[in-house]
């Protein structure tokens, strides 16, 4: 059945009515009938009986109820509308669903051995009525139910279970209550009263019913404190209104009305205060939710990230949010999947983190409910699984890829160098400041190829600048690789030392040269003006012809920096050709450039032309041409102008440049002033990045410190567990009486009991060596050659011997000794004392030796009877080898055991 998501669901009138799905299986007759003779005729509610019906009986619950409540009772239709105050009974061969009020049947999923009709409606349930969903798990058997019940509560319904010690058979409430989801856990005759008072709380009449009291303006921050006060978790990032509803729900199940009351109870009661810090707690998760988002992840993202990797490498993958493990576990049962199909094994590591401590340990067990076969497929269930009285227990090979860890999402440091986030359905529940800063918190933790798996409400917002979207509809984005975007800045007027990078480029333009190099060398003497070859930092890398009158060594320290070298009145012209060229990436040419000289001037027209990118010169460089255009002119030799004239006009003309020079170069000091600005926003953001790294780096260190304490955590439970699991095989050993040894396939002693050193000459310290070394007390030398035997034939072998010289008697046995996964792995030797019954079976065979002796020596006729039982008839058990009554002997008498008397012939006169 295609499941319903909120969407597709039309809008609920506000006056809708509570609907209370009841599960039950064997022994659920008698609680609901118990359940409905308490309540009341118009309760306002709808009630839908969910059994585990055969599909070929006929199910009497009908008849049964109508007798003892004057609510009406009918079985469910396809298609037929639910109203208030009526009892529904499930169908023996569907199952049952609703949707926008009308229940919708269903055929059963025939490839699934186990039916869970009741897990089916919980959850039809929890979509269908959200907040005002309540479901009831009464007597039976496994743990259907379970699923549903998590659903009801994660959307904010109330949830109910029968009291174990009143169920006839508590294994579906027992599931339900170890989730730790369970609301109210009551003796069925309580439960319509609690129903009834429920009902009536405002929290089911509407959202805005409390929090139009103050809630959210005088006592949430109030509230929120006292949570973080004695939680140590700050909720202040969660949206309001997911915080109101959940307080609402818990002043309903207490029925408290007003907010004041609510938070003084919260002052009064510290349990309740951890209570609503659970409730707050959204732990709606199963396994392979969404199946098709899963199939989208395994086709399209699993082969990209393990074909990117080399052998032996890693891959990562983060859970936040990860509640019990269902969403880790299915990670990483895909991610073998592709591994299997993809022929490469890498090193798998998984990290589910979650705030909720309770959960965490929940998903370290990784043991779940029967009802988990609704959401895995049974070739899942065969591979990854194991039964394990009635639950599932995860494999080890999967278990031991994923690594458990309390963890804090908005304060922890983050898991860094990953491949993948599976986030799913945890950022609806935050505002929008926090999840601001948590998706760039999860670009940063991915490797620059890395995947974001969100929930299908959820989207990356404003961020689409940090991802690129795989799968629109299933919310599956890789991480985008983004360059530190650098403004456009050029260095200002001083000198720049030569770089490495800048002595590459001169070897690389003045290589060794070649002949036709020599030859465009003279040439280029000869006939091409003087020209000099500069990169962006305004540095001289090449010098070509006689550029002694336009370029000069500055005073001071030894510079190539074009600017500082350039002569009086070509160095302001000369700034504003670059910077123009170097940022327009054209040709500049500036003509009539003024130079002043000792026996006059020159004109010269300044030529910028960028170069080429080719494998021998790299980009950016510049070549600036000096092309005189008019010789030098001496001073008042005008034939035409006076003297003064032509020297009141060469000054005219002079200052007329040097005016324009003056301004050209203001224009360009005021552009270099604001390079020079922008080169220090781009020095002090290179810092920021500088000091962002290094907390960066810092992050990452205590990332790796969360990380090793979560393997520090994790191998700290499993020493608990193991220390405490040697301490009962050590009590276990010390208080049998049997002697038991452990031998490897090596016949290597693996460990044995106290009671052992009767047999063998054993100390602590023979652990690790060969039984062939020890010597034993028992005089019996095949001990090892049996042991391997056993181990060639995996048969069983048993013996009897006497061991030592005090007369005891012991049964020896062999046994394969076989590890979790049925593998044989050793021998198993176990000597059981049995002097007492082999003193007993000594007596038994000497009175019967006896017996028979005075059989044998008495000489008149001899009948030995047994009573029996059935009758009160007497059997012969034994006749002695002389004539019988009637002078005739054992054979012709005919005369057997088992017979009775009144059978065989007597002489004449006697009785």
């Amino acid at each position: 059945m295609k499941q319903i998501g909120p969407k597709d669901r039309k809008p609920r009138a506000k006056k809708s009515f509570p609907i209370v799905g009841i599960g039950a299986s064997a022994g659920g007759l008698e609680a609901i009938e118990t359940f409905f003779t308490h309540v009341p005729t118009s309760v306002g509610m709808a009630f839908v009986v969910i059994q585990h019906l055969s599909p070929q009986h006929r199910s009497i619950l009908g008849d049964i109820l109508k007798k003892d409540t004057l609510i009406k009772v009918v079985e469910v239709e396809d298609g037929m509308r639910i109203v208030p105050n009526c009892i529904y009974l499930n169908p023996p061969d569907k199952e049952v669903g609703i949707f926008n009020g009308i229940f919708q049947l269903v055929e059963p999923d025939k490839s699934r051995k186990i039916r869970l009709p009741i897990d089916h409606f919980f959850r039809s349930l929890a979509e269908e009525q959200a907040e005002k969903a309540i479901c009831i798990i009464l007597s039976g058997t496994g743990s259907d139910g379970t699923l549903g019940l998590e659903a009801v509560k994660g959307v904010g319904g109330l949830t109910m279970a029968q009291a174990e010690q009143q169920a006839k058979y508590p294994g579906m409430p027992r599931s339900a209550v170890d989730t730790g989801m369970v609301d109210l856990v009551l003796p069925v005759e309580k439960m319509p009263g609690e129903l009834v008072n429920y009902v009536k709380q405002p929290y089911l009449e509407g959202p805005e019913t409390i929090t139009g009291e103050g809630l959210r303006e005088n006592f949430l921050p109030k509230i929120l404190m006292l949570i973080r006060s004695t939680t140590g978790h700050d909720f202040s990032h969660y949206k309001v209104n997911t915080i109101c509803r959940r307080i609402e729900r818990r002043m309903a199940l207490h029925k408290v009305a007003r907010i004041a009351d609510y938070h003084r109870y919260l002052q009064e009661n510290p349990p309740e205060v951890k209570a609503l810090f659970k409730d707050l707690l959204i732990k709606v998760t199963s396994f392979f939710r969404d199946p098709a988002a899963f199939e989208v992840l395994a086709k399209k993202v699993l082969p990209s990230i393990l074909e990117s990797k080399g052998r032996d490498a890693n891959v990562r993958v983060w859970v936040p949010g990860c509640a019990s493990g269902e969403e880790s576990i299915s990670l990483a049962i895909i991610m073998v999947e592709a591994m299997d199909w993809l022929g490469k094994h890498l090193n798998l590591q998984i990290f589910g983190t979650d705030i909720d401590a309770d959960a965490i340990e929940r998903a370290r067990l990784g043991e779940y409910p029967e009802s988990v076969v609704a959401d895995v497929s049974p070739e899942r269930l065969q591979r990854f699984f194991v039964k394990k009285d009635g639950n599932y227990k995860i494999k080890k090979e999967i278990r031991e890829t994923v690594l458990y860890a309390v963890q804090n999402l908005v304060s922890d440091p983050p898991f860094t160098k990953l491949d993948l986030i599976s986030c799913r359905n945890l950022l609806i529940y935050m505002n929008a400041p926090i999840q601001k800063k948590i998706l760039p918190l999860f670009h940063f933790t991915l490797n620059p190829e890395g995947y974001l798996f969100l929930g299908s409400s959820e989207t990356i917002g404003a961020f689409a600048d940090l991802f690129t979207p795989i799968d629109v509809k299933w919310k599956i984005f890789q991480r985008k690789g983004l360059a530190i975007q650098k403004p456009a800045a050029y260095p200002p007027l001083g000198s720049m030392p030569t770089s490495p990078e800048t002595e590459l480029t001169i070897k690389r333009v003045t290589r060794e040269m070649n002949v036709r190099e020599i030859m465009g060398r003279i040439i280029l003497d000869k006939y091409a003006p003087p020209s000099v070859l500069v990169n962006d930092r305004y540095e001289i890398l090449y010098f070509q012809g006689n550029t002694d009158q336009y370029l000069a060594p500055p005073s001071g320290e030894p510079s190539f920096n074009i600017l500082k070298m350039a002569r009086e009145g070509l160095r302001y012209k000369l700034t504003t050709a670059l910077r123009q060229g170097m940022k327009e990436k054209r040709t500049v040419i500036y003509q009539g450039v003024q130079l002043k000289k000792k026996d006059g001037s020159v004109t010269v027209d300044l030529h910028i032309q960028p170069l080429l990118e080719t494998p021998e010169a790299p980009a950016n460089l510049f070549l600036v041409v000096f092309d005189e255009k008019t010789p030098a002119r001496p001073k008042g030799k005008d034939r035409k102008t006076p003297p003064e004239e032509a020297e009141a006009d060469a000054r005219l003309t002079t200052l007329e440049q040097e005016l324009q020079a003056t301004k050209e170069y203001l224009e360009s000091t005021i552009e270099e002033l604001g390079a020079s600005n922008e080169e220090l926003q781009s020095t002090n953001e290179e810092l920021q990045s500088t000091n962002e790294e290094l907390e960066t780096a810092r992050e990452e260190l205590q990332s790796t410190n969360e990380e090793l304490v979560s393997v520090n955590s994790e191998l700290q439970t499993k020493i608990d567990d193991m220390t405490e699991i040697n301490n009962d095989i050590n009590n276990l050993f010390t208080s049998t009486e049997v002697g038991i040894i452990f031998l490897d396939t090596q016949l290597g002693i693996r460990r044995f009991t106290p009671n052992m050193t009767q047999f063998f000459n054993l100390i602590p310290t023979d652990a690790g060596r060969s039984l062939r070394d020890i010597t034993s007390k028992t005089g019996d030398d095949r001990i090892c050659q049996d042991a391997e035997e056993v181990l060639a034939t995996l048969q069983t072998k048993e013996m009897e011997i006497k061991a030592g010289g005090d007369g005891k008697w012991y049964n020896l046995r062999f046994l394969p000794y076989r590890t979790s996964e049925n593998m044989i792995d050793g021998v198993v030797l176990t000597f059981v004392d049995i002097t007492e019954r082999k003193s007993l079976e000594s007596l038994i065979q000497a009175a019967r030796i006896y017996a028979e002796s005075i059989v044998d020596t008495v000489r008149e006729p001899l009948l030995v009877l047994r009573w029996r039982l059935d009758g009160g008839l007497c059997q012969p058990v034994f006749l002695p080898d002389v004539q019988d009554v009637d002078g005739r002997d054992r054979e012709s008498a005919h005369l057997r055991p088992g017979r009775g008397p009144m059978e065989y012939s007597q002489p004449a006169g006697t009785a």
